[in-house]
């Protein structure tokens, strides 16, 4: 990037939005709860799939800090670990779903600017991001905390084989 050029903000809607220093981030319904599945997939508090309701309970959960009445399953789980998911603000489940969807659209908006390239790794089916001038070595990005002991696992998960 230029000296002086200013970053974009990364912009898919006006249903939510995510701000942190100068930067402001807008998502629309759907990118922004896929974010927060993925974001909950990430530190391993969810497994499968969640259906509409309990998307919107993890949506609640992201946007308003808690679930204060329950549409799901998820909701009442999420109710039921409170004291497990709140803590320090660096340490509690909201602060890292917030975190990484944050993190997810800066990386997002860094690649449609150019200045990351982003590759599928087959071995960790993950993807990796490369700065253009280093395409050889990925951007190590920080680890999230887990909530696998208190993971919510949906009614016929994991599926009998």
């Amino acid at each position: 990037m230029k000296q002086g050029t200013r970053r974009g903000n990364y912009d898919s809607g006006r249903d939510f939005v995510l701000e942190y220093g100068p930067l402001r981030y807008t998502f629309n319904e759907r990118d922004f709860t896929e974010r927060c599945e993925q974001a909950a997939r990430t530190v391993s508090f969810i497994t499968g799939s969640l259906n509409d309701q309990e998307r919107e309970d993890l949506v609640n959960l992201t946007v308003n800090g808690r679930v204060e009445e329950p549409l799901s399953p998820l909701g009442h789980h999420i109710q039921a670990c409170w004291p497990e998911l709140v803590g320090p603000s660096s340490r509690s489940l909201v602060h890292w779903l917030r975190r990484l969807i944050f993190r997810s659209a800066w990386l997002d908006q860094r690649v449609r600017e150019g200045e990351l390239e982003v590759r599928f790794d087959e071995r960790s089916c993950s993807f990796l991001y490369f700065e253009p001038q280093r395409p050889t070595e990925p951007i190590e990005l920080s680890s999230p905390p887990s909530w696998r002991r208190v993971a919510y696992r949906p009614c016929g998960w994991p599926p009998a084989l």
